[in-house]
């Protein structure tokens, strides 16, 4: 039976590729988006591929809610979920996201509400199905923006990008994946926030210098790590990044 990998924000961008590099490698791919038609069209181009791939409904505006309701989906169909990752995320482009002086309220509480509150509600509905996997992955997608290291490091490309709404709500998604990594340490789960790079998305305005195909990489990888590999820690394709 191929293992069930679980992806939210996957009609587009790097959940759209990390769907069809594990459809490729076998998986069968649950590609969770909020727009039924989206998701659905997206969910049906990889399936042209010959891949086995169904659309799911993933609203991390309505998390607990939805989530709910896959474990059951997921449950009765599978028994159990090999991998989730967590990749649908937000990034304020209308300016409301700005460094701490003057960034409004109203954009840090919605990117928290999805990127850190959204994240952790969905996630937690699901963990009896992937306690009950041989082994499972939790990938949470992050940003090396994220890392407190590297915001205080002048001399990291980082630096100088302040958006604080974004970059606390990665920081949290961070401490996210150390709090649960340790508290499954006696398990076959393991838990590693990822940082795809800066990658062409709609989330950036396309501006991004890494292709798509780059910015899955080391999601791809960590969603395949053996059982003797590392839990709670925070990957890039070449390495890794300090919290």
């Amino acid at each position: 039976m191929s293992k069930v990998v679980l992806i939210t924000g996957a009609n587009k961008g790097i959940g759209f590729e990390v769907a069809r590099q594990l459809g490729h490698a076998g998986f069968t791919v649950l590609l969770g988006a909020r727009d039924a038609k989206r998701g659905e069209e997206a969910a049906a181009k990889l399936r042209s591929e010959g891949l086995d791939v169904r659309y799911v409904v993933a609203d991390l505006d309505r998390a607990a809610e939805t989530a709910s309701a896959l474990a059951g989906q997921i449950q009765k169909e599978f028994g159990h979920l090999d991998v989730l990752i967590n990749n649908a995320g937000i990034f304020d482009l209308t300016g409301g996201d700005s460094p701490a002086s003057t960034v409004t309220s109203e954009a840090l509480k919605r990117t928290f509400e999805i990127n850190f509150f959204g994240t952790v509600e969905f996630t937690q509905p699901l963990l009896p199905l992937l306690r009950g996997a041989e082994s499972a992955r939790i990938i949470n997608v992050s940003s090396g923006l994220g890392s407190l290291g590297l915001n205080s490091d002048a001399n990291s490309p980082f630096y100088p990008v302040k958006p604080l709404g974004y970059n606390a709500s990665k920081a949290a998604l961070n401490m996210f994946t150390v709090d649960l990594a340790w508290e499954l340490r006696d398990t076959k789960i393991k838990v590693n926030s990822i940082c795809p790079g800066y990658t062409a998305t709609d989330l950036n305005g396309n501006s991004g210098t890494q292709t798509i195909e780059e910015g899955a990489e080391a999601i791809v990888r960590f969603a395949q790590q053996p059982d003797d590999s590392s839990t709670g820690g925070f990957f890039h394709k070449d390495g890794s990044y300090p919290w």
